[in-house]
């Protein structure tokens, strides 16, 4: 009996991505390929790319570069959002064999087996590129990411899982690509979603971390949405459900929009049994007047209420932030009333990107252009800024305690093991395998010369249902 064919996956890009990547490769492997790393010289190589940074074509080229140094003679396919903004462009990529759009990725095994039956390692001279309009793009497939082969994501691989809940978005702001990438809104329902919990709870898994395009818009297009609309299941439902999933620890949402993180799933995750005290809400630019020409659907105002409910109700939460600097028309008074913003809300860190063009987006039509040495600059003191924060975050806990949920790892003679208290701390602690996948209460003494915070361990929680978690969230309510 012959051997299986060998697949090796690269993700670039987001959680969601590598959510993703890892439903693709359990799909190969139903089909009979075996998974291995990129080294291992695989039959086929799958580039799942991204298209947010600007570099996302020098990045793939790159790439595909390296998959055939590797193996010369492996059949090279390419997906992700990139590949559905410049399917035909990749495919001209010399050494790349197959693109396949949003639509038709899921199908992965499928096309790469029709294909692989005529493929002898004689390579076009240009690729294949299958693709769908985004307009027709409707379906929505959950993904996570398992255990093995977590490429690029092993720290804490068997600890933590990403679960895409939604995809796609219809809010179209003028500097995204992502509408144009990935499609309209939709999700599963709540009780595939919940289904899919239990599914990870099940392989050991403690932290499951929500993700998607737009997550707080869960419930757009779903079985339930086809009737009325009042008869559509939200967010709130989704974490509401998922607060009762046994053998989950931890929730974490990856991302919400101001405008969709209201006062009720605020108050929910306030008293939830394991949702964790930890926002992440993109704010873009501090300047009501950018924040329009990005038709963004809040205003500094929205923004600032949203902070100080989350700070009211949970003064102990992590609020990180995500900025945009040098966007078409960015003023230098913008900036610095985005700079001011930023200071005079109590928020803890700062993702920071530097605004780069985009092909089809409303913002690259824009005449009022920012220079790119100007726009470095502003990230620069924005990414100062953030570092600031941050710093004073720890600080802010120092001599207090908190529940941290150690990640295991491949290096068992590592001098640390690391982990993250429930409010997004990062914690270090002299390697001790009994603690790995553990939710251990942790007295948090000094930072160190690292920025991670050192600590003494006072008492390991039960597992499940997990009272430290619970105690400590309480408490600190």
């Amino acid at each position: 009996m012959s051997a299986p064919r060998t697949v090796a996956f690269h993700t670039l890009g987001c959680k969601l991505n590598f959510s993703e990547t890892s439903t693709l490769a359990r799909s190969l492997e139903e089909a009979g390929y075996a998974r291995v790393h990129v080294e291992d010289r695989p039959d086929v190589f799958i580039l799942n790319t991204c298209s947010v940074t600007e570099n996302a074509d020098k990045e793939c080229r790159q790439w595909v570069r390296r998959f055939l140094r590797i193996n010369p003679d492996a059949f090279v396919a390419v997906v992700g959002c990139y590949a559905q903004l410049k399917p035909t462009e990749i495919a001209a990529i010399p050494g790349v064999d197959l693109v396949l759009g949003a639509n038709e990725k899921f199908d992965l095994a499928e096309h790469i087996d029709s294909r692989l039956s005529l493929y002898a390692g004689v390579r076009s001279e240009h690729g294949e590129a299958v693709f769908s309009p985004i307009k027709e793009v409707k379906r929505f497939i959950p993904s996570y990411n398992s255990n093995e082969y977590a490429d690029g994501l092993q720290a804490g691989q068997r600890t933590r899982t990403f679960l895409k809940v939604q995809d796609g978005c219809d809010y179209f702001c003028s500097f995204c690509t992502i509408p144009l990438a990935r499609g309209r809104s939709r999700s599963g329902t709540v009780a595939e979603t919940v289904a899919i919990a239990e599914r990870i709870a099940a392989t050991g898994v403690q932290e499951i971390v929500l993700t998607g395009v737009n997550t707080g818009d869960f419930g757009k297009y779903t079985g339930s949405s086809d009737g009325d609309p009042q008869d559509r299941e939200d967010f709130l439902e989704l974490i509401r459900a998922l607060d009762n999933v046994d053998g989950i620890v931890r929730f974490r949402i990856s991302s919400i929009e101001p405008n969709l993180c209201h006062d009720r799933i605020i108050d929910f995750v306030a008293g939830s049994k394991r949702f964790v005290p930890h926002f992440h809400m993109p704010l873009q630019s501090g300047s009501d007047i950018i924040l329009e020409r990005m038709r963004r659907r809040y205003d500094t105002t929205l923004y600032a209420g949203r902070v100080a409910r989350i700070k009211e109700r949970m003064p102990h939460a992590c609020i990180g932030v995500d900025v945009i600097t040098g966007t078409p028309g960015e003023t230098e008074a913008d900036f610095q009333r985005t700079h001011a913003f930023l200071r005079s809300i109590p928020v803890d860190y700062l993702h920071v990107f530097t605004y780069s063009e985009r092909a089809n987006t409303t913002a690259v039509r824009m005449e009022d252009s920012v220079s790119m040495e100007v726009r470095r600059e502003r990230t620069k003191q924005l990414r100062i800024l953030g570092s600031k924060l941050l710093r004073a975050h720890y600080e802010r806990h120092l001599g207090t305690v908190r529940p941290v949920l150690f990640e295991t790892g491949e290096d068992t003679q590592a001098a640390y093991i690391e982990g993250f208290t429930d409010n997004y701390v990062r914690v270090r602690l002299p390697y001790d395998p009994a603690l790995a996948n553990r939710v251990v209460d942790v007295r948090l003494q000094h930072i160190n010369s690292d920025g991670h915070i050192v600590g003494e361990v006072i008492a390991a929680a039960q597992l499940e249902p997990a009272p430290g978690l619970t105690a400590t969230h309480q408490t600190a309510h």
